[in-house]
């Protein structure tokens, strides 16, 4: 059972109810980014009260909350007994790559076309940004800017829709790729090499094959983490 503290790692912010966004609105984003980091992890327990009583709000958001995540299937809610956070499930991933990888295909064939070299020198800047988070072993950062290199393309390409349709679509995926990044975010970063190297030469079957690869990368996760991580993963 993970503890939620506020000495724990998995501890929730006082909110402050003057924000423009809802109670259940920070309530859900505070949660599901600790779903997705895996800060709580599958199997965690969830409690209403304690999550109302740490972010010093009412039980009705958190219960709105929960019930928001338990729709994308991050956390099951048990009548009379604990809600737990779920396993990562594969079938969502599946899906998850489906849609990305059509997606962010057709983006790359427009930034193929349209991308600047004012553009292309920002991606750079990003992903030297990667190095060092690399380096520093800060996978937190790594998924950030990780996520904002994708963005930005799809920004830069007039088409920042996709990447909200990718957001929304993703989260199953991105537990699978935090749980992986211990090996796999120096591989990411040579991929965002080669994508903008593609992207450089205005070679948009070159940029496709390239976002092919990156993307695809996921299909070996899931075999490594059911070898290694079996009780992380779901159907």
């Amino acid at each position: 059972m993970v503890s939620l503290m506020p000495t724990d790692a998995a501890a929730l912010p006082i909110l402050d109810d003057l924000r423009p966004r809802t109670v259940t609105d920070q309530v859900y984003d505070a949660l599901y980014q600790r779903v997705i980091n895996l800060t709580l992890p599958p199997g965690a327990r969830l409690s209403e009260a304690e999550v109302a009583a740490q972010m010093g709000v009412s039980r009705q958001p958190v219960r709105d909350a929960f019930f928001r995540l338990s729709q994308l299937g991050f956390i099951q809610i048990r009548p009379q007994r604990a809600t737990i956070v779920t396993q990562i499930s594969a079938g969502a991933i599946r899906q998850a790559h489906f849609i990305r990888l059509a997606l962010e295909t057709a983006c790359m064939r427009e930034a193929a076309r349209i991308l600047t070299s004012q553009d292309h020198d920002a991606l750079a800047d990003l992903i030297d940004r990667q190095e060092v988070a690399i380096r520093a072993d800060d996978r937190s950062s790594f998924h950030e800017l990780d996520d904002q290199f994708h963005h930005d393309i799809c920004a830069a390409s007039g088409l920042e829709f996709v990447w909200t349709l990718v957001k929304d679509n993703k989260g199953h995926m991105d537990r699978a790729r935090y749980l992986s990044l211990s090996y796999n975010a120096h591989n990411a970063w040579e991929e965002h090499k080669m994508i903008l190297a593609a992207l450089r030469e205005r070679d948009e079957e070159k940029a496709v094959a390239a976002i092919d690869l990156h993307l695809s990368r996921i299909h070996g996760t899931l075999d490594r983490l059911r070898v290694e991580q079996p009780e992380m993963l779901g159907l």
